[in-house]
């Protein structure tokens, strides 16, 4: 199953549990009304604002860093391009003679470095690309050093290529951290559960002023929405909301080299 698919099945889930406990908060507040109809009168005040605040506090954080992590994974995929640009352009500081043979190295390497992350749910297959690509790396590092010692190539050349190779080579790890930078799943877990909570509780003090069935489903399906866009956001290339746009510069950087 897919990670998009199963985010939405979650997200109904999650709006049909909240549906059932605010049914059940408010069965259970009924109930204690008919053994004590001075229950209402006897409010848990205190505790549901600290529960709700509580469950505000997670989502906006949840949201917010999520949100945060998604732009950052845009952002390096500009940043690796430029650092790849910059690598290629300082190719012509080399010699004649070595040039070409790493031209062609950089056009492999561009183009298995756009099609790294295009079927994130194939993880075996994402790694295998990795390897792939470090093998490529090392190829493209021992070349460039090789030239770079060539009586013919001038004395900035080392200065001024292998700085550049070395960041282009830096920033797939750094990209590979981002991908899998994610908060821990209890964060989730607690969100989850908070959310069922909430509703057992809105349930519960809706026994004593009447059900609203808008009140009801609004509240459901916002927080239900809202998890599903927390959710999504956190894993960019398996969900609905996608950075894949992103990777049109990088694309288009390896056509440039054609």
């Amino acid at each position: 199953m897919g990670y998009a698919l199963t985010t939405v099945l979650f997200a109904i889930g999650l709006f049909l549990g909240m549906l059932l406990f605010m049914e059940l908060g408010r069965r259970l507040g009924l109930a204690r009304l008919k053994e004590d109809p001075d229950a209402a009168d006897k409010g848990t005040g205190a505790i549901e604002g600290a529960v709700f605040a509580i469950l505000g506090l997670l989502i906006a954080f949840t949201f917010s860093g999520a949100a945060t992590r998604f732009e950052a994974r845009r952002h390096l995929i500009g940043q690796e391009t430029n650092a790849i640009g910059t690598a290629y352009l300082r190719i012509s500081t080399l010699p004649e003679s070595a040039q070409q043979e790493l031209r062609g190295l950089f056009r492999r390497y561009v183009d298995m470095r756009a099609a790294t992350y295009r079927n994130m749910e194939n993880q075996a297959e994402t790694k295998a690309r990795l390897a792939k690509q470090a093998v490529l790396q090392g190829e493209i590092w021992s070349k460039a050093v090789s030239a770079c010692r060539h009586p013919n190539a001038p004395a900035s050349a080392a200065m001024l290529m292998l700085p550049a190779l070395n960041e282009m080579i830096d920033i797939t790890t750094t990209r590979v951290v981002a991908t899998e930078n994610h908060p821990p799943d209890i964060i989730f877990i607690l969100l989850g559960g908070l959310s069922l909570f909430s509703a057992l509780l809105a349930g519960y003090g809706m026994s004593c002023r009447g059900r609203s069935w808008l009140h009801v489903i609004t509240y459901a399906a916002i927080i239900s929405i809202t998890v599903f866009v927390i959710l999504d956001l956190e894993y960019p290339r398996r969900g609905l909301i996608r950075i894949d746009a992103a990777d049109r510069v990088l694309i288009e950087l390896g056509q440039s080299m054609k």
